[in-house]
């Protein structure tokens, strides 16, 4: 996964670079957004994004990368610190755990898995809790490679044909 990870940085520099300048032009503050999320067993661990808001409001190269998903490429850095996989359960916030009722330890198996970049709830058109919920079990149950990189290619295609059912 950190090789893979690597490779990604590598061939993705170039872009990250500019879309990193393109931020420190338009807001002349920090390109990253770095926030708490949970992740494995649980733990905490601080999610890296590109900035795409500025005092409250989706800034102009923020709507750009975010509609294509360049906003989440440093995660990548995420993958190579072991905290996130390319594919698992949404990481959340300790405010979104407790917000979905998800801190039982009914929910103890979501928090198995590491967290990913993309999983199936990304890619589903219905954005509810029920709905998130039922994808991460059924992708913890269902984990393989196969799952995985079926999953991270049509999450690839989503900025050319959108979200599909499944």
């Amino acid at each position: 996964m950190r090789v893979l990870a690597i490779i990604g940085l590598l061939v993705c520099f170039p872009i990250m670079l500019l879309i990193a300048l393109c931020i420190y032009i338009e807001s002349r503050d920090d390109v990253l957004f770095n926030q708490k999320r949970i992740g494995l067993h649980k733990k905490t661990f601080i999610i890296h994004k590109f900035r795409t808001m500025s005092e409250g409001q989706i800034t102009a190269v923020g709507r750009v990368i975010r509609k294509i998903g360049l906003d989440e490429l440093p995660q990548l850095f995420n993958i190579l610190k072991g905290d996130m996989s390319f594919v698992g359960p949404r990481p959340l916030t300790a405010f979104d755990v407790t917000r979905l009722g998800w801190d039982s330890d009914d929910y103890s198996v979501r928090w198995s898995v590491k967290p990913g970049i993309t999983g199936l709830a990304q890619l589903s058109k219905v954005c509810s809790a029920d709905n998130s919920i039922k994808n991460d079990l059924y992708y913890i149950k269902q984990k393989s490679v196969y799952l995985d990189i079926k999953i991270f290619v049509k999450s690839l295609l989503v900025p050319f044909f959108g979200k599909q059912t499944h």
